[in-house]
C-alpha cells in the first residue's frame, strides 16, 4: 500500500525559504507523475507544483518563480523548494500523484508551512 510521509515544514517569516521532502513508500514511483498540493484553513485543497516522469515542470501561477519542485526516483522521494515565501503560502502541504494524470492513492499527514512575521 501506497503511503506518504511529509516533512520539512515550519514557521518562517516572508521572504524566507522552506525545503520540503515526501517519502514514497510503496513500488514503482519512477512511474507516477507527482505533485506537491496545499490546503489553507478554509479553503479547498488545490495542486501547485507537478512533475512528470521525465522530470518536466509545472507550477499554478501563485507560485511560479517562487517554489521548485524535483524527484529522486532512486529515494523514492519528492522535494519542494520554496523561496521567497508570503504569508498566503501559509497552509498545510501534502505530496500525492498529480490527479490530472491518475488517480490519488490515500493522503498522508502533510506538513505544515507557517508563513508569519
Amino acid at each position: 500500500q501506497v503511503q506518504f510521509v511529509e516533512s520539512g515544514g515550519g514557521l518562517v517569516q516572508p521572504g524566507g525559504s522552506l525545503a520540503l521532502s515526501c517519502k514514497f513508500s510503496g513500488n514503482f514511483f519512477s512511474i507516477y507523475n507527482m505533485a506537491w498540493y496545499r490546503q489553507a484553513p478554509g479553503k479547498q485543497r488545490e495542486l501547485v507544483a507537478s512533475i512528470d516522469i521525465n522530470g518536466g515542470t509545472d507550477y499554478a501561477d501563485a507560485v511560479k518563480g517562487r517554489l521548485t519542485i524535483s524527484r529522486s526516483n532512486a529515494a523514492k522521494t519528492l522535494f519542494l523548494q520554496m523561496n521567497s515565501l508570503k504569508f498566503e503560502d501559509t497552509a498545510v502541504y501534502y505530496c500525492n500523484r498529480n490527479s490530472a494524470t491518475g488517480p490519488l492513492f490515500l493522503w498522508g499527514q502533510g506538513t505544515q508551512v507557517t508563513v508569519s512575521s
